[in-house]
């Protein structure tokens, strides 16, 4: 558990630092022609991975069993419905891009779906341990559950955001399965949760227009023509790379370089094999997390690992996806890597809780919360 933890620190702090060095050589030249300072989006990173230390600290000394507490999590609960519909509510929130996702505090913005997604997995990990027992009943199991899930899928569609709507009712799915939940109740609800979300797609003409650029790229060039650039990114870039800070991309042949296409231009300046390093790294995100869950002696601790360790790497995946052309364009960040104060706060504090879980279950520690128990997530 020990060394599942330090190995999760040491590709953190990778994460992070290759972050903030490929954000400082990709963001000078959309900094320098939007704000006439080249370093711009780099200054304002640095303060955002300060705050973002701050969250990583705090949650990893802070005893997670308190996020079991009922008034803490109400109090989740609520602040995450309230920025939610914050956002939609006309006046409160900007439009950016054609979506309302954030609101703002003083010169900084807050992105309501980070806050969601955070929240998510400490809601479904405690209503999964209180009704343990009941879990393989379809009111229990299935439609409760889902109801809060649903509201919550159903706030990001409002905004809209299709990506992380997506990435949130997968890993809320995958954490009802590990709970107990019936197979065949979580298929039933798979297939109607994928055509509703395929109904909200074929009703938004931008992201179905980039569903059929995925698939007939030539029919759509100007749709496609993120993934395009994407890919010659790759292609310039080779094994090794054309050198940090030589980039062609981010002359503003690639939207959202220093953003969601982050990962093209770290393999367009440091190569193949860079970016293979932080394919890597991710996957020894998710082996760490599912050491720590596997290995975690109570039942919220185990849940809660597992949830936020694959809202971690699946996020990562589906990023990565994206930027390779396996996926059809999503807005997600990579986390730890990206530029955004939210997502880079919020991936943090989860490695956080990671740590904090795994400080829990190792030999020789002692509280008056944790009980030991095994169940199924061990199989899996």
């Amino acid at each position: 558990m020990q060394k599942a933890a330090s190995t999760l620190i040491a590709i953190v702090l990778a994460l992070l630092s290759l972050g903030i060095v490929m954000l400082a050589s990709t963001s000078t030249v959309r900094g320098a022609a939007s704000f006439d300072d080249a370093g711009y989006f780099f200054k304002r990173q640095l303060i955002w991975l300060a705050l973002a230390f701050i969250a990583g600290v705090v949650t990893a000394h802070f005893d997670y069993h308190w996020w079991q507490r009922r008034s803490i999590v109400l109090m989740i609960g609520g602040v995450a419905l309230a920025v939610l519909i914050a956002v939609i509510v006309p006046g409160l929130a900007p439009e950016i891009g054609g979506s309302h996702r954030w609101l703002r505090i003083g010169p900084f913005s807050l992105q309501a779906s980070e806050v969601a997604k955070f929240a998510m997995v400490i809601l479904m990990s405690n209503w999964i341990v209180w009704n343990a027992r009941r879990m393989e009943t379809l009111r229990h199991g299935l439609l409760i559950p889902l109801g809060g899930l649903g509201l919550v899928l159903g706030l990001l569609l409002l905004e809209p955001d299709f990506g992380t709507t997506m990435l949130t009712g997968l890993v809320g799915m995958l954490l009802l399965y590990v709970g107990g939940t019936r197979v065949g109740y979580l298929l039933v609800a798979a297939v109607s949760g994928l055509c509703l979300f395929s109904l909200a797609v074929m009703h938004d003409r931008v992201r179905l227009i980039r569903i059929l650029a995925f698939l007939d790229p030539e029919k759509h060039p100007d749709a496609a023509y993120h993934l395009d650039q994407s890919k010659n990114a790759f292609i310039h870039g080779g094994w090794t790379g054309v050198g940090l800070g030589n980039s062609i991309q981010k002359q503003f042949y690639l939207p959202e370089a220093h953003t969601d296409f982050i990962l093209a231009i770290i393999g367009e300046e440091l190569g193949f094999i860079a970016t293979g390093v932080v394919v890597l790294l991710f996957f020894g995100i998710l082996v760490c997390g599912l050491v720590i869950s596997r290995r975690t002696v109570d039942p919220f601790g185990r849940l809660l690992a597992f949830g936020f360790t694959m809202m971690i790497v699946m996020q990562g995946a589906i990023n990565i996806g994206v930027v390779t052309g396996c996926l059809p364009t999503k807005g997600l960040p990579l986390p730890f890597i990206s530029y955004g104060g939210s997502s880079l706060i919020m991936s943090v504090a989860a490695a956080g809780v990671l740590l904090n879980i795994a400080r829990h279950g190792t030999k020789g520690y002692k509280d008056k919360h944790t009980r030991t128990i095994r169940d199924g997530l061990h199989e899996l």
